[in-house]
Protein backbone atom coordinates (compact mmCIF):
# COMPACT_ATOMS: atom_id res chain seq x y z
CA UNK A 1 0.00 0.00 0.00
CA UNK A 2 1.44 3.58 -0.95
CA UNK A 3 1.44 6.32 1.37
CA UNK A 4 -0.76 9.19 0.28
CA UNK A 5 -0.84 11.28 3.15
CA UNK A 6 0.80 14.79 2.55
CA UNK A 7 2.68 17.76 4.42
CA UNK A 8 1.58 21.12 2.20
CA UNK A 9 3.44 23.61 3.73
CA UNK A 10 3.07 22.30 7.49
CA UNK A 11 -0.40 21.55 6.74
CA UNK A 12 -1.28 18.33 7.03
CA UNK A 13 -4.23 15.85 5.81
CA UNK A 14 -4.16 11.82 5.28
CA UNK A 15 -4.22 12.73 1.22
CA UNK A 16 -3.53 15.19 -1.35
CA UNK A 17 -7.78 15.69 -2.29
CA UNK A 18 -8.18 19.13 -0.88
CA UNK A 19 -11.69 20.94 -1.92
CA UNK A 20 -11.01 24.61 -3.36
CA UNK A 21 -12.63 27.51 -1.95
CA UNK A 22 -16.04 27.57 -3.69
CA UNK A 23 -19.72 26.30 -3.70
CA UNK A 24 -18.92 22.91 -2.67
CA UNK A 25 -16.86 24.24 0.58
CA UNK A 26 -19.18 26.74 1.60
CA UNK A 27 -21.16 24.87 4.61
CA UNK A 28 -20.16 23.00 7.32
CA UNK A 29 -22.55 20.29 6.34
CA UNK A 30 -21.14 20.23 2.81
CA UNK A 31 -17.38 19.81 4.06
CA UNK A 32 -18.25 17.38 6.88
CA UNK A 33 -20.22 15.25 3.78
CA UNK A 34 -16.88 15.22 2.16
CA UNK A 35 -14.29 14.03 4.70
CA UNK A 36 -17.01 11.62 5.04
CA UNK A 37 -16.61 10.28 1.28
CA UNK A 38 -12.53 10.57 1.56
CA UNK A 39 -11.59 13.94 1.01
CA UNK A 40 -8.20 14.78 2.54
CA UNK A 41 -8.71 18.56 3.12
CA UNK A 42 -10.65 21.55 2.27
CA UNK A 43 -10.27 25.39 1.95
CA UNK A 44 -13.02 27.05 2.99
CA UNK A 45 -15.18 29.02 0.76
CA UNK A 46 -13.51 32.76 1.41
CA UNK A 47 -14.72 34.65 4.30
CA UNK A 48 -14.37 37.62 4.46
CA UNK A 49 -17.46 40.95 4.87
CA UNK A 50 -20.29 39.24 4.41
CA UNK A 51 -21.43 39.94 0.11
CA UNK A 52 -24.69 40.18 -1.73
CA UNK A 53 -24.69 38.00 -4.42
CA UNK A 54 -26.72 38.23 -7.71
CA UNK A 55 -28.78 35.35 -9.09
CA UNK A 56 -28.08 33.70 -12.09
CA UNK A 57 -24.43 33.25 -11.08
CA UNK A 58 -22.54 30.27 -13.60
CA UNK A 59 -22.14 29.59 -17.22
CA UNK A 60 -20.76 26.69 -18.88
CA UNK A 61 -18.59 25.74 -22.33
CA UNK A 62 -20.12 22.32 -23.90
CA UNK A 63 -18.42 20.74 -26.70
CA UNK A 64 -18.42 17.62 -28.38
CA UNK A 65 -21.20 16.51 -26.30
CA UNK A 66 -19.55 16.76 -23.46
CA UNK A 67 -20.88 19.51 -20.74
CA UNK A 68 -19.21 21.43 -18.50
CA UNK A 69 -15.93 21.25 -20.55
CA UNK A 70 -15.39 25.03 -18.94
CA UNK A 71 -16.95 26.59 -16.12
CA UNK A 72 -17.42 30.83 -14.96
CA UNK A 73 -18.95 32.35 -12.46
CA UNK A 74 -19.78 35.75 -11.56
CA UNK A 75 -20.34 34.65 -7.94
CA UNK A 76 -18.39 36.19 -5.30
CA UNK A 77 -17.09 36.00 -1.44
CA UNK A 78 -19.40 34.29 1.27
CA UNK A 79 -22.66 35.50 1.86
CA UNK A 80 -23.00 34.07 5.32
CA UNK A 81 -21.48 36.01 8.45
CA UNK A 82 -18.13 35.45 9.66
CA UNK A 83 -19.57 34.07 13.12
CA UNK A 84 -21.98 31.22 11.43
CA UNK A 85 -19.02 30.58 9.09
CA UNK A 86 -16.09 30.53 12.09
CA UNK A 87 -19.16 27.66 14.13
CA UNK A 88 -19.36 25.73 11.53
CA UNK A 89 -15.09 25.52 10.84
CA UNK A 90 -15.00 25.09 14.89
CA UNK A 91 -17.61 22.17 14.53
CA UNK A 92 -15.92 20.54 11.66
CA UNK A 93 -12.35 20.58 13.04
CA UNK A 94 -13.75 19.06 16.31
CA UNK A 95 -15.21 16.22 14.08
CA UNK A 96 -12.46 15.30 11.81
CA UNK A 97 -9.16 16.23 13.56
CA UNK A 98 -6.98 15.02 11.16
CA UNK A 99 -8.52 16.34 8.26
CA UNK A 100 -7.35 19.50 6.77
CA UNK A 101 -9.15 22.97 7.30
CA UNK A 102 -7.93 25.82 5.52
CA UNK A 103 -9.91 29.04 6.07
CA UNK A 104 -9.80 31.41 2.90
CA UNK A 105 -9.68 34.84 3.78
CA UNK A 106 -10.65 37.94 1.69
CA UNK A 107 -10.12 42.16 4.12
CA UNK A 108 -9.19 45.05 3.04
CA UNK A 109 -7.39 46.87 6.10
CA UNK A 110 -4.15 45.71 8.11
CA UNK A 111 -6.68 45.69 11.28
CA UNK A 112 -9.49 43.10 9.27
CA UNK A 113 -6.74 41.00 8.70
CA UNK A 114 -4.69 40.52 11.48
CA UNK A 115 -8.63 40.20 13.32
CA UNK A 116 -10.12 37.67 10.87
CA UNK A 117 -6.66 35.51 11.23
CA UNK A 118 -6.98 35.12 15.08
CA UNK A 119 -10.46 34.67 15.13
CA UNK A 120 -9.88 31.40 12.47
CA UNK A 121 -6.95 30.36 14.58
CA UNK A 122 -9.17 30.13 17.89
CA UNK A 123 -11.04 27.84 15.77
CA UNK A 124 -8.70 25.49 14.86
CA UNK A 125 -7.92 26.00 10.77
CA UNK A 126 -4.70 24.14 10.33
CA UNK A 127 -4.10 27.26 7.84
CA UNK A 128 -4.98 29.94 5.53
CA UNK A 129 -5.06 31.09 2.04
CA UNK A 130 -4.83 34.54 1.68
CA UNK A 131 -7.34 35.27 -1.60
CA UNK A 132 -5.48 37.20 -4.04
CA UNK A 133 -6.91 35.96 -7.29
CA UNK A 134 -10.56 36.43 -7.46
CA UNK A 135 -10.85 37.85 -10.93
CA UNK A 136 -14.44 39.96 -10.80
CA UNK A 137 -16.55 41.89 -8.18
CA UNK A 138 -13.79 42.00 -5.48
CA UNK A 139 -10.94 43.08 -7.14
CA UNK A 140 -12.84 46.37 -8.49
CA UNK A 141 -12.70 46.96 -4.36
CA UNK A 142 -9.68 46.46 -4.08
CA UNK A 143 -8.88 42.96 -3.02
CA UNK A 144 -8.49 40.19 -4.86
CA UNK A 145 -6.43 39.95 -8.06
CA UNK A 146 -6.25 43.09 -7.86
CA UNK A 147 -3.31 42.54 -4.95
CA UNK A 148 -2.43 39.38 -6.98
CA UNK A 149 -1.73 41.77 -9.71
CA UNK A 150 0.33 43.96 -7.49
CA UNK A 151 3.49 42.35 -6.54
CA UNK A 152 4.16 45.04 -4.00
CA UNK A 153 0.98 45.41 -2.25
CA UNK A 154 1.22 41.40 -2.06
CA UNK A 155 4.58 40.82 0.03
CA UNK A 156 3.04 43.82 2.56
CA UNK A 157 -0.32 41.95 2.66
CA UNK A 158 0.85 38.94 3.14
CA UNK A 159 3.74 40.55 5.89
CA UNK A 160 1.09 41.03 7.81
CA UNK A 161 -0.80 37.77 7.72
CA UNK A 162 2.51 36.08 8.87
CA UNK A 163 2.89 38.70 11.64
CA UNK A 164 -0.75 37.57 12.84
CA UNK A 165 -0.89 33.69 12.10
CA UNK A 166 0.82 31.34 13.77
CA UNK A 167 -0.25 28.69 11.29
CA UNK A 168 0.84 28.34 7.78
CA UNK A 169 0.13 30.45 5.53
CA UNK A 170 -1.00 30.01 1.70
CA UNK A 171 -1.12 33.07 -0.97
CA UNK A 172 -3.26 31.86 -3.29
CA UNK A 173 -2.46 33.84 -7.16
CA UNK A 174 -4.28 34.89 -9.89
CA UNK A 175 -3.24 33.55 -13.27
CA UNK A 176 -4.80 37.31 -15.00
CA UNK A 177 -1.01 38.36 -15.04
CA UNK A 178 1.70 38.55 -17.49
CA UNK A 179 4.73 36.31 -15.63
CA UNK A 180 3.49 33.96 -12.82
CA UNK A 181 6.90 33.74 -11.22
CA UNK A 182 6.73 37.72 -10.29
CA UNK A 183 3.82 37.38 -7.65
CA UNK A 184 5.38 33.95 -6.22
CA UNK A 185 8.25 35.53 -5.75
CA UNK A 186 6.42 38.29 -3.77
CA UNK A 187 5.01 35.36 -2.00
CA UNK A 188 8.66 34.14 -0.83
CA UNK A 189 9.31 38.17 0.10
CA UNK A 190 6.30 38.80 2.43
CA UNK A 191 7.36 35.14 3.92
CA UNK A 192 4.47 33.07 2.66
CA UNK A 193 4.83 29.30 3.64
CA UNK A 194 3.52 28.04 0.52
CA UNK A 195 1.50 29.16 -2.74
CA UNK A 196 -1.57 27.99 -3.98
CA UNK A 197 -2.78 28.58 -7.41
CA UNK A 198 -3.88 29.03 -10.15
CA UNK A 199 -7.26 30.95 -9.39
CA UNK A 200 -10.09 31.85 -11.67
CA UNK A 201 -9.13 33.37 -15.26
CA UNK A 202 -11.32 36.61 -16.64
CA UNK A 203 -13.71 35.30 -19.04
CA UNK A 204 -16.49 36.17 -20.62
CA UNK A 205 -18.16 33.06 -21.50
CA UNK A 206 -20.42 34.01 -24.45
CA UNK A 207 -23.64 36.60 -25.41
CA UNK A 208 -27.13 35.44 -25.51
CA UNK A 209 -28.12 36.44 -29.17
CA UNK A 210 -31.74 36.90 -28.50
CA UNK A 211 -31.35 39.47 -25.86
CA UNK A 212 -27.86 40.75 -26.74
CA UNK A 213 -26.63 40.42 -23.43
CA UNK A 214 -23.55 38.68 -22.12
CA UNK A 215 -23.96 35.25 -20.10
CA UNK A 216 -24.43 34.73 -17.23
CA UNK A 217 -27.70 36.99 -18.19
CA UNK A 218 -28.66 39.14 -14.69
CA UNK A 219 -31.81 41.00 -15.79
CA UNK A 220 -30.51 43.32 -18.55
CA UNK A 221 -27.22 42.84 -18.17
CA UNK A 222 -24.12 40.89 -17.15
CA UNK A 223 -19.89 41.02 -16.20
CA UNK A 224 -16.84 39.14 -16.32
CA UNK A 225 -16.78 36.25 -14.10
CA UNK A 226 -13.90 33.83 -13.21
CA UNK A 227 -13.28 30.83 -15.69
CA UNK A 228 -12.30 27.32 -14.46
CA UNK A 229 -12.84 23.63 -15.36
CA UNK A 230 -10.86 21.07 -17.82
CA UNK A 231 -10.52 23.69 -20.28
CA UNK A 232 -8.00 25.75 -17.95
CA UNK A 233 -6.05 22.71 -17.09
CA UNK A 234 -2.74 23.39 -19.24
CA UNK A 235 -2.60 27.28 -18.35
CA UNK A 236 -2.80 26.09 -14.83
CA UNK A 237 -0.18 23.57 -15.18
CA UNK A 238 2.36 25.76 -16.91
CA UNK A 239 2.22 28.16 -14.10
CA UNK A 240 2.78 25.60 -11.24
CA UNK A 241 5.36 24.52 -13.07
CA UNK A 242 7.17 27.87 -14.02
CA UNK A 243 7.06 28.53 -10.16
CA UNK A 244 8.11 24.57 -9.10
CA UNK A 245 11.39 25.72 -11.34
CA UNK A 246 11.91 29.24 -10.28
CA UNK A 247 15.07 29.54 -8.15
CA UNK A 248 13.35 31.53 -5.80
CA UNK A 249 9.94 30.25 -5.71
CA UNK A 250 10.59 26.83 -5.76
CA UNK A 251 11.14 27.44 -2.38
CA UNK A 252 7.70 27.40 -1.29
CA UNK A 253 5.46 24.60 -1.42
CA UNK A 254 2.62 24.55 -4.04
CA UNK A 255 -1.31 23.12 -3.78
CA UNK A 256 -2.10 22.92 -7.33
CA UNK A 257 -5.61 24.21 -8.82
CA UNK A 258 -7.20 24.24 -12.17
CA UNK A 259 -9.14 22.03 -14.00
CA UNK A 260 -8.77 18.99 -11.87
CA UNK A 261 -10.84 16.08 -12.68
CA UNK A 262 -9.53 12.86 -11.98
CA UNK A 263 -6.25 11.08 -10.76
CA UNK A 264 -4.40 11.54 -13.73
CA UNK A 265 -4.95 15.27 -13.61
CA UNK A 266 -3.75 15.73 -10.40
CA UNK A 267 -0.59 12.91 -10.80
CA UNK A 268 0.16 15.49 -13.55
CA UNK A 269 -0.15 18.55 -10.89
CA UNK A 270 2.30 16.55 -8.51
CA UNK A 271 4.45 15.54 -11.03
CA UNK A 272 4.99 19.30 -11.74
CA UNK A 273 5.49 19.96 -8.30
CA UNK A 274 2.30 20.58 -5.83
CA UNK A 275 2.25 18.69 -2.69
CA UNK A 276 -1.86 18.66 -3.06
CA UNK A 277 -4.88 19.20 -5.16
CA UNK A 278 -8.03 21.20 -5.04
CA UNK A 279 -10.80 20.81 -6.98
CA UNK A 280 -13.99 22.43 -7.34
CA UNK A 281 -15.97 22.90 -10.61
CA UNK A 282 -15.37 18.23 -11.02
CA UNK A 283 -17.44 18.28 -7.50
CA UNK A 284 -20.17 20.83 -8.58
CA UNK A 285 -20.39 18.64 -11.99
CA UNK A 286 -20.22 15.18 -10.09
CA UNK A 287 -20.50 15.43 -6.63
CA UNK A 288 -18.20 15.05 -3.72
CA UNK A 289 -17.34 10.42 -4.89
CA UNK A 290 -15.51 11.19 -7.19
CA UNK A 291 -12.53 11.39 -4.57
CA UNK A 292 -12.89 7.70 -4.07
CA UNK A 293 -12.24 6.82 -7.96
CA UNK A 294 -9.09 9.63 -7.24
CA UNK A 295 -7.75 7.82 -4.33
CA UNK A 296 -8.28 4.45 -5.83
CA UNK A 297 -6.52 5.59 -9.37
CA UNK A 298 -3.65 7.61 -7.91
CA UNK A 299 -2.60 4.65 -5.36
CA UNK A 300 -2.92 2.28 -8.09
CA UNK A 301 -0.31 4.50 -10.36
CA UNK A 302 1.92 5.09 -7.91
CA UNK A 303 2.01 1.74 -7.04
CA UNK A 304 2.80 0.55 -10.60
CA UNK A 305 5.53 3.46 -10.32
CA UNK A 306 6.84 1.88 -7.40
CA UNK A 307 6.14 5.05 -5.44
CA UNK A 308 5.76 4.66 -1.77
CA UNK A 309 4.99 8.03 -0.82
CA UNK A 310 3.16 11.03 -2.39
CA UNK A 311 6.74 13.07 -1.59
CA UNK A 312 8.36 10.05 -4.25
CA UNK A 313 6.38 11.48 -6.89
CA UNK A 314 6.20 15.52 -6.08
CA UNK A 315 7.94 17.46 -9.07
CA UNK A 316 9.62 14.43 -10.67
CA UNK A 317 8.41 16.02 -14.26
CA UNK A 318 10.28 19.62 -13.06
CA UNK A 319 13.56 19.18 -14.28
CA UNK A 320 11.96 17.85 -17.54
CA UNK A 321 10.39 21.31 -18.35
CA UNK A 322 12.53 23.70 -19.69
CA UNK A 323 12.81 26.50 -22.50
CA UNK A 324 12.34 26.25 -26.19
CA UNK A 325 16.11 26.60 -26.63
CA UNK A 326 17.00 23.21 -24.76
CA UNK A 327 15.23 20.64 -26.51
CA UNK A 328 17.00 18.35 -28.74
CA UNK A 329 16.93 19.85 -31.98
CA UNK A 330 18.26 15.93 -33.50
CA UNK A 331 15.40 14.08 -32.09
CA UNK A 332 13.00 12.57 -34.62
CA UNK A 333 10.18 10.92 -35.19
CA UNK A 334 7.31 10.46 -38.00
CA UNK A 335 3.78 9.15 -38.16
CA UNK A 336 3.25 5.26 -38.75
CA UNK A 337 -0.84 4.50 -40.02
CA UNK A 338 -2.00 1.04 -38.40
CA UNK A 339 -3.17 -0.30 -42.06
CA UNK A 340 -5.62 -2.85 -39.93
CA UNK A 341 -7.27 -0.19 -37.59
CA UNK A 342 -7.50 2.58 -40.20
CA UNK A 343 -11.07 3.26 -41.03
CA UNK A 344 -10.20 5.43 -44.13
CA UNK A 345 -12.05 8.50 -43.04
CA UNK A 346 -8.76 10.58 -44.66
CA UNK A 347 -9.31 13.10 -41.94
CA UNK A 348 -5.80 13.04 -40.87
CA UNK A 349 -4.56 13.46 -44.71
CA UNK A 350 -7.46 16.78 -44.70
CA UNK A 351 -5.64 18.24 -41.40
CA UNK A 352 -1.96 17.45 -42.69
CA UNK A 353 -2.54 18.65 -46.15
CA UNK A 354 -4.80 21.91 -45.08
CA UNK A 355 -3.59 22.45 -41.41
CA UNK A 356 0.33 21.25 -41.59
CA UNK A 357 3.13 20.21 -43.67
CA UNK A 358 1.29 18.26 -46.59
CA UNK A 359 3.56 14.79 -45.79
CA UNK A 360 0.34 12.07 -46.31
CA UNK A 361 -1.29 11.11 -49.65
CA UNK A 362 -4.66 9.60 -50.35
CA UNK A 363 -5.10 6.56 -50.02
CA UNK A 364 -5.80 3.99 -53.20
CA UNK A 365 -7.90 0.90 -53.13
CA UNK A 366 -5.77 -2.49 -53.43
CA UNK A 367 -7.27 -5.47 -54.93
CA UNK A 368 -10.33 -6.97 -53.82
CA UNK A 369 -10.46 -9.60 -50.81
CA UNK A 370 -12.65 -12.73 -50.85
CA UNK A 371 -13.53 -14.40 -48.07
CA UNK A 372 -15.89 -17.08 -47.71
CA UNK A 373 -17.40 -15.99 -51.39
CA UNK A 374 -18.33 -12.73 -49.77
CA UNK A 375 -16.17 -9.26 -50.78
CA UNK A 376 -14.64 -7.68 -47.98
CA UNK A 377 -15.44 -3.92 -47.18
CA UNK A 378 -12.25 -2.03 -48.58
CA UNK A 379 -10.75 1.09 -46.64
CA UNK A 380 -8.71 3.70 -48.28
CA UNK A 381 -5.06 3.99 -46.03
CA UNK A 382 -3.65 6.66 -46.35
CA UNK A 383 0.22 6.98 -47.13
CA UNK A 384 2.45 8.80 -44.84
CA UNK A 385 5.53 10.64 -47.00
CA UNK A 386 8.20 9.46 -44.38
CA UNK A 387 10.83 11.67 -46.15
CA UNK A 388 8.59 14.89 -45.58
CA UNK A 389 7.21 13.94 -42.24
CA UNK A 390 7.90 16.70 -39.65
CA UNK A 391 6.35 14.31 -37.00
CA UNK A 392 4.33 17.54 -35.83
CA UNK A 393 1.74 14.98 -34.39
CA UNK A 394 -1.28 16.62 -35.60
CA UNK A 395 -2.40 13.63 -37.51
CA UNK A 396 -1.77 11.16 -34.40
CA UNK A 397 -4.29 13.97 -32.33
CA UNK A 398 -7.08 14.10 -35.11
CA UNK A 399 -7.47 10.45 -35.63
CA UNK A 400 -11.07 8.99 -34.03
CA UNK A 401 -9.43 5.64 -33.86
CA UNK A 402 -7.24 4.98 -30.55
CA UNK A 403 -4.04 3.67 -31.70
CA UNK A 404 -4.09 3.72 -35.11
CA UNK A 405 -1.64 6.15 -35.92
CA UNK A 406 1.56 6.31 -33.60
CA UNK A 407 4.98 8.51 -33.46
CA UNK A 408 7.86 6.42 -34.10
CA UNK A 409 11.08 7.45 -33.19
CA UNK A 410 13.66 7.42 -36.47
CA UNK A 411 16.58 8.75 -35.05
CA UNK A 412 19.34 7.13 -33.34
CA UNK A 413 19.52 9.07 -30.25
CA UNK A 414 23.12 9.85 -30.86
CA UNK A 415 24.77 13.33 -30.67
CA UNK A 416 21.36 15.45 -29.39
CA UNK A 417 22.01 19.05 -29.59
CA UNK A 418 20.31 22.01 -28.30
CA UNK A 419 19.64 25.71 -30.16
CA UNK A 420 21.23 27.15 -27.03
CA UNK A 421 24.17 25.07 -27.76
CA UNK A 422 24.46 26.06 -31.89
CA UNK A 423 23.96 29.39 -30.68
CA UNK A 424 27.03 29.17 -28.32
CA UNK A 425 29.19 27.69 -30.42
CA UNK A 426 28.18 30.11 -33.18
CA UNK A 427 29.46 33.08 -30.55
CA UNK A 428 32.73 30.95 -29.57
CA UNK A 429 33.72 31.09 -33.50
CA UNK A 430 32.99 34.38 -34.12
CA UNK A 431 35.11 35.05 -31.65
CA UNK A 432 38.21 33.14 -32.65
Amino acid sequence: MVDLSTNCAGIRSPNPFWLASGPPSNTGDQVSRAFDAGWGGAVWKTIGVPIQNVTSRYGSIDYGGKRVVGFNNIELISDRSIDVNLKEIKDVKRRFPNHAVVSSLMVETKEEWKSLIERCEEVGVDGHELNFGCPHGMCERGMGSAVGQEPEVLAEITSWAKAYAKKPVLVKLTPNIGDIVEPGRAAVKGGADGLSLINTIKSLMGVDLDKMVPLPVVGTRSTNGGYCGPAVKPIALHMVAALARDPVARKLPISGIGGVSNWRDAAEFIALGSSSVQVCTAVMHYGFRIVEDMIEGLSTYMEEKGFKRLDDLVGRAVPAFVEWGELDLHYKIIASIDRDKCIGCELCYIACWDGAHQCIEKGKLGPAVIENGHALPQVKVPRILEDHCTGCNLCSLVCPVDGCITMKRVDDGKNPVTWNELVAKTQLIKAH
